[in-house]
């Protein structure tokens, strides 16, 4: 089974963070694993409606990608508890920007244009609160992951920037950011995110051994806690198309999805 994952943060870190799931995944199985990372999130979406890969970990707007794509040939198996209501930070390392509205006139960074939590739902939010980052800002830029959000945001290359509270909540606990210095002024409402998709096609039988995989996992056992760990779950759950509509809508509204 080929897999694979939106590149969100480094391929050292997906790879880390993948490789005991993958053992775990082979054992149930009872095939190979292998973890293939993608040069960026178009790559993903491609890799899977082309039959390239078989198991992809999207974010909601890659998952949305994928499904309009393939004219609805891919099915969203599982997602982590946390996905349900999911949320975006902004952070700054400026004293005079409290709020989304003293982001006018200044420098932004987002994550790559195809994330949920990095762009299309800050985005979104930023748009709700009457503010156009293409031109109310004085420059927009696509740092292209989460941690690339952060370094961009602590070495004063922009004012500002938004990515997704998961990896920011992991970089402030693993302190690879100095939070005095570095701060998060606004989080945004909860929305529903990432997933584990795989394509229509795939044999109904190994389907269902693959969630039930994923839903097994209990993190009151410590193999599995180790692997939930590290994917930032409490516990996986089952996951449909239908929970992704907001998404969409918000797609297309921003104009993202042609």
């Amino acid at each position: 089974m080929r897999v694979s994952a939106i590149p969100d943060e480094s391929p050292t870190e997906l790879q880390r963070k993948f490789k005991p799931m993958g053992e775990y995944l082979e054992k149930k199985l009872g095939m190979k694993v292998e973890f293939t990372p993608v040069t960026d999130y178009a790559a993903s979406v491609e890799g899977l409606i082309n039959n390239k890969l078989d198991l992809v970990w999207f974010g909601g707007f890659t998952f949305v990608q994928a499904k309009v794509r393939s004219n609805n040939k891919v099915i969203p198996l599982v997602q982590r508890e946390e996905d349900e209501k999911f949320k975006s930070v902004f952070i700054t390392t400026r004293n005079d920007i409290k709020t989304l509205q003293d982001l006018k006139g200044k420098t932004f960074t987002f994550g790559s244009e195809s994330s949920t939590s990095g762009h299309l739902m800050p985005r979104s939010f930023l748009l709700a609160a009457n503010i156009n980052p293409d031109t109310d800002m004085k420059r927009i830029a696509f740092s292209g992951a989460h941690d690339a959000t952060v370094a961009a945001v602590a070495g004063g290359k922009v004012d500002a920037g938004a990515l997704n509270i998961s990896v920011w909540e992991k970089l402030v606990s693993q302190g690879k950011v100095d939070a005095n210095a570095v701060r998060v002024f606004y989080t945004t409402p909860g929305y529903y995110d990432y997933n584990w998709t795989v394509r229509a096609d795939m044999d109904p039988a190994l389907r269902k051994k693959l969630m039930n995989a994923f839903l097994a996992l209990d993190k009151n056992n410590a193999g599995d806690k180790e692997i939930l760990d590290l994917q930032r779950a409490s516990r996986f759950i089952p996951t449909k198309a239908e929970n992704y509509g907001a998404i969409e809508s918000a797609a297309r509204n921003a104009g993202l999805l042609k």
